[in-house]
């Protein structure tokens, strides 16, 4: 299911922590509230963005999975 984003970062065939320090990057721009839609397909992508957004001002707004790739909704804090 699609959900709305500002912004787009496809990490896709990159590994732990690549996927993690690109979305940090790609989130320094955005102004709070603003959401980036993140492709990846590490297979420890799911366990990364929980805790990265547990650990951080960020929100997992939501994440979807189809057919390996897996995508994150990350609302800045």
């Amino acid at each position: 299911m699609a959900h709305p984003f500002d912004s787009d970062l496809d990490v896709r065939g990159l590994n732990c922590p690549l996927p993690i320090l690109k979305t940090k990057k790609a989130l320094i721009p955005l102004p709070a509230g603003a959401v980036l839609r993140v492709r990846a397909t590490d297979p420890h992508s799911v366990i990364d963005f929980t805790a990265f957004c547990d650990k951080t001002d960020n929100t997992l707004v939501a994440r979807d999975e189809d057919d390996g790739v897996h995508t994150f909704y990350v609302s800045k804090g």
